[in-house]
C-alpha cells in the first residue's frame, strides 16, 4: 500500500470507517481537532521565539501580540479541551457500562469549540485584537487600540466555546445520573453524590464502608466537570460585559471604563481562569492517572480512599488559590497574597503529590510491565508534572514572585512543561491506549515514529522549558 492508501484506510488496511459506531466517530472527531488545533498553536509558538530572537520584518508588532493573545486560546480550548472533552465523553459511559446521554449534544460541543476557536483566532489574525489572554480590564474595551468589530468576533468565539462546554457539563452529569431503559434504576441523587465525592468523604472517617456507586476516575471526572462548568460561567458573564461596551461603541455611545474597577475584575477573572489551571487540568490529570494505572497494570488503585479524599480536597482548593497570580499587584490586599496566595497553594503540591505518589506505586507493585506506548507517554507525563507544580509552588512565595513574576520562568517551567509534558503527555497515553478500542482494532503505523514522538516531546518539552526558565533568571 502506497502512503495516500494508508492514510485513509490505515496500517495494511485495517482501519474500516464504515465498521465505526457513532460514538466512535463522535470521540475520533474530537481528537483530530484537538490535533489539529495543537498544530495550530505549536506553528503560532514557533513564530513567537523566532520573533523573539529577532524581530521579522512581514510579522508587524500588532500582528505578534494577536498570536500572543490566540495561541495560549488555541492551546487550551481549541487542543485541550477538544481532546479532553471526547475522551471523557467516551470513557464516563464506557466505564459505567451503559450509553452517553446525548451523542447529539457530543456533536455540538465538538463543532462549537472547533468553530469558537476558528472564530477567535481569525479574529486576532484579521484585526490584530489583541489585549492578550488575561483580558485585563480596560485592555478588552480599548477602542483606541483594537477595532471593535474584530473584539466582537473574538468574544463571540470565547462564547461559542463556553456554550460547548457547558453540553458538555450537561452531558457528563446526565449520563452519570440517569438509568437507560432495561437497566437496574439507581438513585441519581446518590450517583451524583458518588461522583461529587460526599460518599467517598463520609467513607473516610465512618467505621462501615460504604460501597461507591461511581469508580475514582469517574468521580474525578464530575470533579473536574465542575470547575469547568464554574469556568464557563465566569467566562460568559466577562464575555457579556464586554460585548455591552463593544455594542455600545458600535452605536456611537463611549461608556464610561472607569465604572469597572479594575482590580475586582482582575479577581473574578482570574478566580475563574485558575479553575481551569489549577481545578479542571489538575483533577482530570490526577483521575487520567488513575485509570491509566489501573488499565495498565490490571490492579487496584493504591490507597483509593485516600486518592478519592486527595480529589475532593484539590476541588475546594481550586477554588481559593486563584490570588497567587495577582502577588505581584500592589493593590492586591495583603490577607489574600498570604491566605490564598501562599497558605492554600501549597495544597496543591499535597495532592498532586499524593496522585504521582499512588500512580507511581500502582505501577510498581505490578512490575515487570512491558513499556508500552501508553506506559511510556504516561510516565513521561508523571514527570511533566513532577517538575512543573514545584516550579509554580516556588512562585507562590511573596519574596519569588517580586524576581520570579512576569518573567519567562513562568511561561517557561511551570506553564509550558505543565500543558506540554504533564497535561499532553498523558492525554497522548490516552490516544495511544483507547486508539484500538476506537477504530476496532486499527494497527498502529509506526512503532518506531511513536517512540520518536515520545522522545522528541518529553527531551524538546523539557528543554524549552528549561532555558526559558534560564532566561527568566537572567
Amino acid at each position: 500500500m502506497n502512503f495516500i492508501q494508508t492514510f485513509m484506510s490505515g496500517e495494511q488496511g485495517l482501519f474500516k470507517s464504515d465498521t465505526l459506531t457513532p460514538m466512535q466517530k463522535m470521540t475520533l472527531r474530537f481528537v483530530v481537532v484537538g490535533l489539529l488545533y495543537y498544530s495550530f498553536a505549536l506553528i503560532e509558538g514557533m513564530i513567537m521565539r523566532l520573533y523573539l530572537v529577532k524581530p521579522v520584518g512581514i510579522i508587524p508588532p500588532g500582528q505578534f501580540y494577536g498570536i500572543m493573545t490566540a495561541h495560549p486560546l488555541v492551546g487550551i480550548f481549541g487542543s485541550t479541551y477538544s481532546i479532553v472533552f471526547g475522551a471523557f465523553l467516551f470513557l464516563v459511559p464506557f466505564l459505567m457500562k451503559k450509553p452517553l446521554w446525548s451523542i447529539k449534544l457530543a456533536n455540538w460541543t465538538c463543532g462549537l469549540v472547533a468553530g469558537g476557536t476558528l472564530t477567535f483566532w481569525l479574529s486576532g489574525f484579521i484585526t490584530h485584537y489583541a489585549p492578550l489572554y488575561t483580558l485585563y480590564w480596560p485592555l478588552p474595551a480599548d477602542f483606541t487600540q483594537f477595532s471593535i468589530w474584530g473584539g466582537i468576533f473574538f468574544i463571540l468565539g470565547i462564547a461559542l466555546i463556553m456554550l460547548g462546554a457547558v453540553f458538555f457539563v450537561v452531558n457528563i452529569f446526565t449520563t452519570i445520573a440517569y438509568t437507560p431503559e432495561g437497566m437496574a434504576q439507581q438513585p441519581a441523587g446518590a450517583l451524583i453524590a458518588s461522583a461529587l465525592g460526599l460518599s467517598g468523604f463520609t467513607n473516610f472517617f465512618a467505621k462501615k464502608k460504604r460501597e461507591h456507586l461511581v469508580s475514582l476516575p469517574v468521580a474525578a471526572i464530575a470533579r473536574g466537570t465542575i470547575d469547568t462548568a464554574l469556568n464557563a460561567g465566569v467566562i460568559l458573564f466577562t464575555g457579556i460585559l464586554i460585548i455591552v461596551y463593544m455594542v455600545a461603541a458600535v452605536f456611537g455611545h463611549d461608556l464610561r471604563r472607569s465604572a469597572i474597577d479594575a482590580l475586582l475584575y482582575k479577581n473574578w477573572f482570574w478566580w475563574g481562569l485558575d479553575l481551569v489551571a489549577d481545578g479542571l487540568v489538575l483533577i482530570f490529570v490526577a483521575g487520567a492517572w488513575y485509570l491509566l494505572a489501573t488499565l495498565i497494570t490490571g490492579k487496584k488503585l493504591f490507597m483509593e480512599n485516600i486518592a478519592r479524599m486527595a480529589l475532593f480536597v484539590e476541588l475546594v482548593v481550586s477554588w481559593t488559590v486563584w490570588s497567587h497570580h495577582l502577588m505581584s499587584d500592589q493593590a492586591q490586599p495583603g490577607i489574600l497574597k498570604i491566605v490564598s496566595g501562599e497558605m492554600v497553594t501549597v495544597f496543591e503540591l499535597i495532592t498532586q503529590g499524593l496522585a504521582f505518589f499512588i500512580t507511581l506505586v500502582t505501577l510498581w507493585s505490578a512490575r515487570p510491565l512491558k513499556m508500552t506506548h501508553p506506559l511510556k507517554f504516561l510516565l513521561g507525563g508523571l514527570l511533566g508534572f513532577g517538575l512543573a507544580i514545584p516550579a509554580g509552588i516556588m512562585q507562590a512565595d511573596l519574596g519569588l514572585n517580586r524576581i520570579l513574576h512576569n518573567t519567562q520562568w513562568i511561561v517557561g517551567p511551570h506553564v509550558h512543561v505543565a500543558i506540554l509534558v504533564g497535561l499532553t503527555m498523558t492525554l497522548y497515553s490516552i490516544i495511544y491506549y483507547l486508539l484500538p478500542i476506537l477504530t476496532n482494532g486499527a494497527k498502529l503505523y509506526s512503532n518506531k515514529l511513536a517512540s520518536f514522538h515520545f522522545w522528541a516531546h518529553l527531551l524538546g518539552g523539557i528543554g524549552m522549558g528549561a532555558f526559558m526558565g534560564m532566561a527568566g533568571l537572567q
